[in-house]
């Protein structure tokens, strides 16, 4: 059983980066397709970026994020890490790591069947 958490995040002044890393449990972090998806108050979740399996596996970034964001993959603590950067106010929201259901392409939130509890970015100006 695939397991996620997220650690990270918290505060930031505008222009500023932070890491957000997702922790899983239950398989190698390679074997899986990783996405991260954030949802603000009052709006839907959206996709931010993903990770598909694989050796290297290949990476893919919304097109509000894709100058800003990258990512890292940490085979000691099998684990993915989210690094924003430039960060701008309407990046305030809760961001989420997730597992993908087999076969999909993990491009669309209902691609994710397993989701981590969520870490909090609040971006000041």
């Amino acid at each position: 059983q695939v397991q996620l958490a997220e650690s990270g995040g918290g505060l930031v002044h505008a222009g500023g980066g932070l890491i957000i890393s997702c922790v899983v449990s239950g398989r190698p972090v390679n074997q899986l397709i990783i996405g991260w998806f954030r949802q603000a108050p009052g709006k839907e979740r959206e996709f931010v970026a993903a990770w598909t399996a694989g050796v290297r596996g290949s990476t893919y970034y919304s097109d509000s994020v894709k100058d800003r964001c990258s990512q890292s993959r940490d085979y000691a603590k099998n684990s993915l890490q989210l690094h924003a950067m430039q960060l701008r106010t309407e990046d305030t929201a809760t961001y989420y790591c997730a597992s993908s259901k087999q076969g999909r392409n993990g491009l669309n939130v209902n691609d994710y069947d397993i989701w981590g509890q969520g870490a909090q970015v609040t971006v000041s100006s």
